[in-house]
């Protein structure tokens, strides 16, 4: 089975991202750490990192925070030897006391739980993650001289659109009923950017927000349940697209490049304290045309199912999601690719892995 770094796709993904007109020797001999190393948007932080490394002599180390090794040495072998990365296994929900680093420059926390199957079935572990890993992470920064922490937010931090506003911008607060368990993740998401807040104030410390909003791309996980996810894989296999809804949710989606490239804006160029979020209108799509634009992608129709109680318990219940980039714009970063092409990127990276 061919590894992702060695597909000529996933591979351009990685140049593009490299080639931005970033401020990369904001990078050149730090050390980054980064929690989620092997999820989704990590994982490809790492590879666009070693790539720079590689290719412009960046020499940025990594120190990768992840629960299992084993996927960690299956992931990253082509530099899991190397001086410039190192795999720590660590639960995010623990205290990370380590005498052995010395000062960290930046710090990424982008562990967390972020599909409907991880809310209902470990609520308490998606809370958890959520705010008291991001302590951990944050007094961790604080106490190894970090330059500058970003905390990985998430557009359901909006809560549902009140029918007030086409698209969310930064300032947007929706309505979310905090006393019910679905509330878990996005009040936790809030209650982590508040700790951000909190830790500016009384630690003088610099952090930015990504907030990220539904990201995809060849580096998913098989265990995600995310609509999205569940579309891909259904793809990959040849079958037919499941639809567990009328699909007239209207979200906004995010390419896993896209993604990256803007947490890389706002660490380098974001401003104190801000949050940005990432998202493009090319690429806000309702449910029902997503799985259409897929089922076509390989020939195949889309199926109405209904949900069980596990899955709806976890499922949003935004019906309109969509996020005001224009903040995140004026940093000077832009799309590279909107949602269909995005579709066929990911189909044929993980139909030739």
């Amino acid at each position: 089975m061919m590894n992702l770094i060695e597909n000529t796709l996933y591979l351009e993904d990685i140049k593009k991202v490299a080639k931005q007109p970033l401020p990369w020797d904001k990078l050149k001999d730090r050390t980054l750490l980064i929690s989620g190393a092997t999820g989704l948007i990590g994982s490809f932080l790492i590879d666009v990192v070693m790539y720079l490394n590689r290719e412009q002599g960046l020499n940025c180390r990594v120190i990768a925070l992840g629960r299992s090794e084993e996927k960690a040495k299956a992931r990253f072998a082509y530099c899991y030897e190397t001086a410039q990365f190192q795999f720590i296994p660590y639960d995010i929900n623990l205290p990370f006391e380590r005498d052995d680093m010395g000062d960290v420059d930046y710090v990424l926390h982008l562990a967390s739980n972020t599909h409907p199957v991880a809310y209902a079935t470990d609520p308490i572990g998606t809370i958890t993650t959520n705010i008291i890993g991001t302590q951990n992470m944050l007094e961790f920064a604080y106490k190894h001289h970090a330059m500058r922490c970003a905390f990985a937010s998430s557009n359901e931090i909006y809560g549902e659109n009140r029918g007030d506003a086409e698209k969310f911008d930064e300032h947007y607060c929706g309505y979310i009923d905090c006393n019910t368990m679905r509330a878990g993740y996005p009040e936790s998401k809030r209650c982590g950017e508040a700790l951000c807040q909190a830790y500016i104030k009384q630690k003088e410390m610099d952090i930015v927000i990504p907030r990220l909003t539904r990201s995809y791309g060849p580096t998913l996980l098989m265990s995600d349940t995310k609509a999205m996810s569940q579309f891909i894989r259904k793809a990959i296999a040849g079958e037919d697209i499941v639809l567990k809804s009328e699909g007239t949710q209207y979200y906004s989606y995010t390419y896993m490049a896209d993604a990256v490239c803007g947490l890389l804006y706002v660490l380098l160029l974001g401003e104190k304290g801000e949050a940005y979020n990432i998202a493009d209108d090319a690429s806000d799509i309702m449910l029902k045309d997503l799985a259409q634009i897929i089922a076509s992608s390989v020939g195949r129709k889309v199926v109405f199912e209904i949900p069980d109680a596990v899955e709806s318990a976890g499922y949003s219940k935004a019906t309109k999601a969509r996020l005001e980039s224009q903040k995140l714009q004026g940093l000077g970063w832009s799309a590279m690719y909107n949602i269909e092409d995005g579709i066929k990127r990911t189909i044929s990276i993980l139909q030739n892995k």
